[in-house]
């Protein structure tokens, strides 16, 4: 139910007094407010995988290429490209005019540390990484790859969209190391962040980079063509009530809600001048990983076991109800795109749950306490984890379900000790689409141990069969090798995939909104 017009005002009244910034604004500024999934708790795209991240890096950075609606790359800060030696030499020269900023003009060798960085942490750039023989800047507007074999997929890779986000950035920020956090934000996208007017967990503020020079020409879709900006400023106002979100959007105290629940899209759906639609038809999909160094799950038994608890229609239907907006089974590539596969699927058919609590006991599993991390501020992650628990449970496991916020949840996530030593056994999160298209985006499904993705899965056939699918001579021998991949995950278990299901928008008073996945904040109008 949407709050009383008392209960919205109370709470939007507290919020505004708690996030307004002591600045002044321009007379006659144009600002686009914008509630956010979640509050903006890390301002390194090269350093997180939170999608949160992911988009406002996309508005204060840029990328080499830029993906269509149809992930194809094209030039997006370059000029164009070119390749010599039979594939083994790429030469990429940049756009002229570009500034990072601080005024300062971006350069090749700022876009050669940056790649260097951003390569340490992304498994699509170490791969790329791995093909070169140098990466070198022979002068200020080229970037030049010496590579050790043709690699097509290159543009591919500097332009995707899948976390860790490719993000240029000046070469002093670039020298970080990868495993820490940047401590300035300075990039040469469309806009500024307002670091002086950030409050943590309420607020978020960005300026039209007066800067900024759009490429010209090129498909405007999602992220590649023009970049074209036509507001002064956007403004994040975290609301983490559903309900006083709608309600701010519906009082036209705000412009855009990235994320509509279901339950609450047919109220917007009767409010003059506002306007539903889903972005993103690959969805977001729902992900159960668990810690694979420490028991239960360092028990492969115990693993497999557990798969036939979890039943997706039930997790699907907790987060969206009879609306129809899901799909299972759901496996460990995206459905509905190239490389998803039903190989091997009917393992995730859920199971009695007097059978799977019989294989549990039989697997060695000796009542060891199960950490689960949930993140409550988003609230398809809670309503998964609430399932998911009780799921658990339902067939002996011996769940200690632990609420906490996404920032929380991250940080603790890097602990690789007991649970007894403030570690975890488990956690919740989502993906969209895009982050499961390929094994060159799918950091979930690696199998690199240590030194991969939190829960420290080791499996040296899923990574054998990762290096196959950039061999593969074209894409009918991709296809073959994820479903391979999958059915191989189905037997080793990295995460328990919870289903993919769409999530809706809604705004008013603008238009212009890129179709395609996450919010963008160019070519939208006021309207």
């Amino acid at each position: 139910m949407i709050p009383s017009p008392i209960r919205r005002r109370t709470v939007l009244a507290v919020a505004a007094a708690f996030a307004a910034p002591k600045v002044g604004r321009a007379a006659g500024a144009s600002t686009l407010r914008f509630i956010p999934q979640i509050d903006l708790a890390f301002l390194d795209p090269h350093w997180t995988t939170a999608s949160v991240t992911r988009n406002y890096g996309q508005m204060v950075f840029d990328t080499l290429y830029g993906y269509d609606l149809n992930f194809q790359p094209h030039p997006q800060m370059l000029e164009g490209d070119r390749t010599e030696d039979d594939g083994r030499t790429w030469l990429l020269t940049l756009r002229t005019g570009m500034t990072w900023h601080d005024g300062t003009p971006v350069l090749a060798r700022d876009c050669v540390a940056s790649i260097r960085r951003w390569a340490a942490r992304d498994p699509f750039g170490g791969q790329l990484m791995r093909a070169t023989d140098a990466l070198e800047a022979p002068d200020d507007r080229t970037v030049r790859f010496r590579l050790k074999r043709p690699f097509p997929l290159l543009p591919y890779a500097l332009g995707k969209v899948a976390a860790y986000m490719p993000a240029m950035m000046p070469e002093r920020l670039a020298a970080t190391e990868p495993g820490a956090q940047i401590k300035e934000v300075v990039g040469s996208g469309p806009f500024r962040y307002l670091a002086d007017e950030r409050v943590a967990g309420a607020r978020n503020a960005f300026a039209r980079f007066e800067g900024y020079k759009p490429r010209e020409g090129g498909p405007v879709e999602w992220y590649a063509g023009p970049k074209v900006v036509h507001f002064d400023r956007v403004e994040w106002t975290t609301i983490p009530d559903p309900a006083t979100a709608a309600a701010a959007l519906q009082a036209g105290e705000q412009d855009w809600l990235e994320q509509t629940v279901p339950d609450l899209v047919p109220v917007l759906k009767r409010t003059r001048g506002v306007t539903t639609e889903v972005l993103d038809a690959s969805g977001t999909l729902g992900m159960l990983r668990p810690n694979f160094l420490q028991a239960p799950f360092n028990n492969r038994a115990f693993r497999r076991a557990l798969v036939g608890a979890f039943d997706q229609t039930a997790m699907m239907q907790a987060v969206v109800g009879d609306s129809g907006q899901y799909h299972v089974p759901c496996g460990y590539f995206c459905p509905g795109t190239p490389m998803a596969s039903e190989d091997g699927l009917e393992a995730l058919a859920p199971q009695d749950p007097a059978k799977v609590r019989a294989a549990v006991a039989a697997s060695g599993y000796a009542n060891e306490p199960v950490l689960l991390m949930v993140p409550t501020d988003y609230q398809s992650m809670r309503q998964l984890g609430e399932v998911a628990g009780d799921a658990m449970r339902r067939v002996g496991v011996n769940v200690d379900y632990v609420a906490t916020d996404w920032a929380t949840m991250l940080a603790r996530r890097n602990n690789r000790g007991t649970v007894g030593a403030g570690g975890w056994s488990a956690f919740i999160t989502t993906w969209t689409g895009s982050d499961w298209l390929s094994p060159a985006t799918h950091v979930s499904l690696r199998g690199q141990g240590e030194a991969g993705y939190a829960g420290w899965f080791t499996d040296p056939v899923l990574e054998t069969q990762y290096q196959a699918w950039f061999d593969a001579p074209d894409e009918a021998g991709r296809r073959a090798v994820c479903a391979a991949m999958q059915r191989e995950a189905l037997a080793e278990v990295p995460y328990y995939p919870l289903g993919q299901f769409t999530q809706g928008t809604a705004h008013r008073g603008i238009t212009g909104v890129l179709k395609g996945g996450f919010p963008s904040f160019w070519n939208v109008r006021p309207g």
